[in-house]
């Protein structure tokens, strides 16, 4: 019978050790979006080679709508970067690098909460600069049959993008603040003297 749960005891351990280890799946799909940025930066200097060689043609609105592009690549980088060390930080291995004096801010105390939170401000961000372009474009442009509509639909996305982020902070703000009073009822310090 000890052998038996002793052999029991083992396969748990192994199964156990097995799952733990199976967080190393994703690391390919991080080197995956890091090759993707190099590809991404590809785009922005072929975008910003084409608005420099127009640049004496271009109208100030056109202008405006290739350096919105060029914005929102950064951005979408900005996203690539933070799901790529986030991610991996949070879920596959701690990056050691907290005596790093380049460290970014963001990274201080982060979590898979805290993440979801700065993800869900950047793509509304994101969203922003999409809209803007939208309104900068279509105030330049003729009216046509169902732009209109295209315009109330991307404001209403941006809406909603912006609306997720205030729930995943509230959210957090709460549970934060959860855990912070059952840290405090746990770990009472004696105050009274």
């Amino acid at each position: 019978m000890d052998n038996e749960q002793s052999g029991i005891k083992k396969f748990e351990n192994f199964f156990e050790g097995f799952m733990f280890w199976s967080r190393w799946v994703q690391a390919p799909l991080y080197i995956g979006l890091i090759l993707a940025s190099f590809l991404y930066l590809y785009k922005f200097f072929e975008e910003l080679y084409h608005v420099a060689a127009k640049l004496q043609i271009l109208a100030e609105t056109e202008m405006m709508l290739k350096v919105l592009t060029l914005v929102d690549i950064s951005m979408v980088m900005n996203l690539v970067v933070m799901v790529t060390i986030g991610g991996y930080s949070i879920f596959t291995s701690k990056i050691d690098v907290d005596m790093h004096e380049d460290k970014p801010l963001w990274l201080e105390g982060l979590d898979a909460g805290q993440l979801k939170i700065k993800l869900a401000t950047s793509l509304a961000s994101i969203s922003g600069v999409q809209l803007l372009k939208t309104f900068v474009d279509y105030r330049e442009a003729e009216l046509q049959a169902g732009s209109e509509q295209a315009i109330i639909i991307e404001i209403v996305i941006h809406m909603v993008f912006i609306f997720s982020a205030l729930l995943l902070s509230q959210t957090e703000k709460i549970t934060h603040s959860y855990h912070s009073s059952h840290a405090i009822e746990s770990n009472p310090t004696d105050d009274t003297h």
